[in-house]
């Protein structure tokens, strides 16, 4: 069996859309290739239509639930037309995430898939969170089916994005969780610096660590409570940002880079992990990597560019293809929901 998938991923960091077009294929295991990928940067209108999107009244929201399809739909047709790209099976589309309330059984990720397949002309899978949120899970992380099925070589795979994630085995169970905010904090904070990242955590390494809001952040809930647990927005708005008040912002990137790392490599120790794949923008934060070294003996394993940038666009491509066939593309371990499932709207 060999498929042809294009996967579309834009996550909370907003610096752009991946698109990932691979090939699968499955003998006794699934394998892959990467066969073109690249990220297609937010014009400034849109990257603030998205940002204040949780801000929009439900009329809005679902107008811009529609645009955004059509946008993302012009998008992957461009990619197509540009690489001249052909036999493609389908689309897998996450979607842009406005609001997370597992709790509440709701989660939103909006861009039509219906408006990307009219612009396509495409088989598009899309909306693959809220049936695992409808059965009492967390709806997220959905990408240790992957882990699963094309990475297992490595005890663990961490995607240092706007969060961290892990997933790993325990017990031959795969299980998966949000180990704590990363970009989504850091990001915000060095816009006062008039950038929209700290390349290579350099301005992280200029400040200083202030104890006490070390220890407030290291101190929160989250941080005891067992898997599986995630977080959106709305936690960091609602228990982090509050704390930065009154200290150098400087300061408080050295602290929350700190943070971050005693929290990932905590978690790297508590499970006695051997070796674990680092991917996502974070990974090109050498400071912060740095930082996860010196507080763990797990080896850390950093890919090559491709999976590094598209790892996730990548899997929901998979995770596309694995929904066309019928088959398991959610593990209930990971999520927290009554049951493994087959989720994700077919258009």
């Amino acid at each position: 069996m060999i498929f042809h998938a294009i996967g579309l991923m834009s996550g909370t960091s907003l610096d752009g859309l991946d698109i990932c077009f691979a090939k699968f294929q499955k003998q006794d295991s699934w394998n892959f290739e990467i066969l073109k990928a690249e990220t297609i940067p937010y014009p400034k209108v849109w990257e603030e239509q998205l940002r204040n999107s949780i801000h929009l009244s439900a009329a809005e929201l679902l107008e811009l639930n529609a645009e955004y399809g059509f946008y993302l739909g012009k998008s992957v047709k461009n990619f197509i037309e540009k690489h001249q790209l052909e036999n493609i099976d389908l689309i897998a589309s996450h979607g842009h995430t406005v609001f997370h309330q597992p709790q509440k059984k709701f989660t939103l990720q909006i861009g039509d898939g219906r408006a990307i397949k009219l612009e396509t002309k495409l088989p598009v899978i899309y909306d693959f969170r809220t049936q695992d949120v409808l059965m009492g899970g967390n709806g997220a992380p959905l990408v240790p089916i992957g882990d699963e099925l094309l990475f297992s070589q490595y005890d663990a795979c961490l995607n240092l994005g706007g969060f961290s994630n892990i997933s790993l085995k325990i017990n031959d169970k795969r299980i998966a969780f949000d180990i704590a905010p990363v970009n989504i904090v850091l990001n915000k904070l060095v816009q006062k610096f008039n950038k929209n990242f700290d390349e290579n955590g350099d301005l992280a390494k200029k400040g200083g660590i202030n104890d006490e809001l070390l220890s407030q952040l290291n101190s929160l809930d989250f941080y005891q409570q067992s898997h599986p647990k995630s977080l959106g927005i709305e936690w960091c708005n609602e228990n982090i940002f509050p704390l930065f008040k009154n200290i150098e912002t400087i300061d408080v990137l050295a602290t929350f880079t700190e943070h971050a790392a005693h929290q990932i490599s905590k978690t790297f120790n508590e499970n006695q992990l051997k070796n674990v794949l680092i991917t996502g923008g974070g990974t090109y934060n050498q400071y912060l990597i740095e930082k996860i070294k010196a507080k763990t003996t797990a080896e850390i394993i950093i890919p090559e560019k491709e999976i590094i940038e598209y790892k996730e666009a990548l899997i929901f491509a998979f995770m596309g293809v694995l929904r066309l066939n019928n088959e398991i593309n959610v593990l209930s371990s990971a999520t927290g929901s009554s049951q493994d499932h087959s989720s994700g709207i077919i258009a």
